[in-house]
């Protein structure tokens, strides 16, 4: 079925370091009587449920700092980590065209992040559902944090290699590549940090939303997942009860159209192969345009964001 249809069938649905010097391969068992006591045991266990590593790794990294369950932990979280970074490095090169588009909205403030694994498979798996969750997290950080004093609507954009240096936020240890390099190594595939694009917005602006095929997660929070997202950042003089509903359905319009510009009210009506959203032919009622759709509720088309999970990548492999 094409994204076209699916979409409109969808809209029609639904009206720190240890004492001991280096240590050897993590992986490797030490074995020792430390592990004796009740209590011991005890914190075994208490380590293995807050990291999720192996029994024998936890076992070692207890011994390895002397019983100190903090030290334990971090200890565990270098160790993974140089095994990420040893893993990516053999790893590098090879094809990301699967993976998420994630969406977080906070406030005055959205984020829409790319994070591109091998596999669809991998892309299912929840901890790679939490690597997108940090690297969304972090970008509305870095966008919370930077001081501007709106009178209009910002918007930015993050490449891979800015993403990957952005601190990975309350915590986490070390920035997002640290976390990539982590989920690299616990999951075993190549993977980017891609993208990120934010919108932040002053009272009489509204951000509308669309992620195609979203999934959500109790353990996510307000993240939401999928394999197309739009953001259209929208003025309106007055606050709306429908403007949730209709900001769901211009990104819609968004991810099945995807226009190249907004264009103008004041544009000739187009076909199919418009490119100015406010001239394209409205996803729901090809019978009119979107410009026509919009016109009666009041409010003003300012710009909008497309991502497309793989974007690109056909064309690089084509180079």
């Amino acid at each position: 079925m094409s994204l076209l249809r699916s979409l409109r069938l969808c809209l029609v649905a639904r009206t720190g370091s240890c004492p001991l010097s280096s240590p050897q391969q993590w992986h490797t068992f030490h074995s020792g009587s430390w592990l004796s006591s009740a209590s011991s045991k005890e914190l075994l266990m208490k380590l293995r449920r807050k990291t999720g590593y192996s029994f024998v790794n936890c076992k070692k990294a207890l011994e390895a700092c002397g019983g100190d369950l903090k030290q334990a932990e971090s200890w565990l979280h270098k160790q993974a980590q140089k095994e990420g970074w040893s893993k990516a490095a053999r790893l590098h090169g090879r094809k990301t065209k699967e993976g998420l588009i994630g969406l977080l909205q906070e406030g005055d403030t959205t984020v829409l992040v790319e994070v591109n694994c091998e596999t669809d498979f991998v892309s299912k798996n929840l901890k790679f559902q939490q690597l997108v969750q940090q690297v969304a997290l972090g970008t509305l950080l870095h966008c919370q944090n930077l001081k501007d004093q709106l009178s209009t609507y910002s918007k930015g954009f993050l490449n891979s290699s800015e993403l990957s240096e952005l601190p990975a936020g309350p915590e986490r240890e070390g920035s997002l590549k640290d976390q990539l390099a982590l989920a690299i190594g616990k999951l075993g595939e190549n993977m980017i940090l891609k993208r990120a694009a934010w919108v932040k917005v002053p009272a009489g602006f509204y951000v509308g939303s669309y992620v195609h095929g979203a999934m959500h997660s109790p353990s996510l929070h307000k993240l939401v997942l999928g394999k197309y997202g739009a953001l259209v950042i929208c003025e309106t003089s007055e606050l709306k009860a429908n403007l949730e509903d209709l900001g769901r359905r211009l990104g819609q319009h968004v991810v099945g159209m995807a226009p190249l510009s907004v264009g103008s009210l004041d544009d000739e009506p187009g076909g199919e192969g418009e490119t100015k959203m406010l001239s394209q032919p409205y996803l729901l009622d090809p019978s009119i345009t979107l410009g026509q759709y919009v016109q009666p509720h009041g409010v003003s088309v300012v710009d909008f964001v497309r991502f497309e999970c793989g974007e690109g990548e056909d064309a690089a492999d084509a180079e």
